[in-house]
C-alpha cells in the first residue's frame, strides 16, 4: 500500500467527513459519535485552510483513509499551543499511517510558531497511546470520567509535546 500524505483541500471535505463518521460511529476513539454535517465541516475546513492551519490526509490512491489536525488555540495567554485530533479508518491502522500524519502536523505546527501541542486521549487506547509516546509526548495528567460514550464512563489521559528551543 502506498499512501499519500498532503494538506487537506475543500475537494477533500466530503471523503473527510465519511472518513469521520466511520471512526466516531465505533463508539471507541472519539468523543464525538458522528460526525457533524457537512456544512459544518466545509467551514471547519475552511477556516482551517485560510488560517494556514496543520490539517492533512492520507490518501490511498483516492480514497481518504486518515486525517489529523493541530488546531491552534486562540486566545492570546495560549495562543502558543494547539490541540491534537486525528484518525485512521479500519484496515489501515497498524500500517505507519497515523505516524506520517503526525509528522506531518506536528512539523508544520512548529513552522506556524507553535511550541506545544496537546491531546486528550481515552486511557484504552493502548495503541494511540504507544504512538503518541514514540513521538515524545509526555503523560501529564489523568482526567477520570472524561468521557461518557452511551451510558459508560472512561478515564482519558492528557499528553503534551513540547517543541525544544534553541
Amino acid at each position: 500500500m502506498n499512501t499519500a500524505v498532503v494538506p487537506i483541500s475543500l475537494s477533500h471535505v466530503p471523503a473527510f467527513r465519511a472518513a469521520l463518521d466511520t471512526v466516531a460511529k465505533e463508539k471507541r476513539f472519539l468523543a464525538m459519535v458522528e460526525a457533524p454535517p457537512l456544512e459544518q465541516m466545509e467551514s471547519f475546513v475552511g477556516g482551517n485552510i485560510s488560517k494556514n492551519v496543520a490539517q492533512f490526509v492520507a490518501l490511498d490512491g483516492d480514497r481518504l483513509v486518515g486525517w489529523a489536525d493541530i488546531i491552534p488555540a486562540w486566545a492570546h495567554g495560549v495562543s502558543h499551543r494547539g490541540s491534537l485530533g486525528m484518525g485512521v479508518i479500519p484496515g489501515y491502522r497498524g500500517q505507519g499511517i497515523g505516524r506520517q500524519l503526525l509528522d506531518a502536523c506536528i512539523n508544520k505546527s512548529w513552522g506556524n510558531g507553535l511550541t506545544r501541542i496537546e491531546l486528550e486521549v481515552r486511557a484504552d487506547n493502548l495503541a494511540a497511546i504507544r504512538l503518541y509516546k514514540a513521538l515524545g509526548f509526555v503523560h501529564e495528567g489523568v482526567k477520570q470520567r472524561g468521557m461518557r460514550i452511551d451510558g459508560v464512563y472512561y478515564d482519558t489521559l492528557q499528553l503534551g509535546l513540547l517543541r525544544h528551543e534553541a
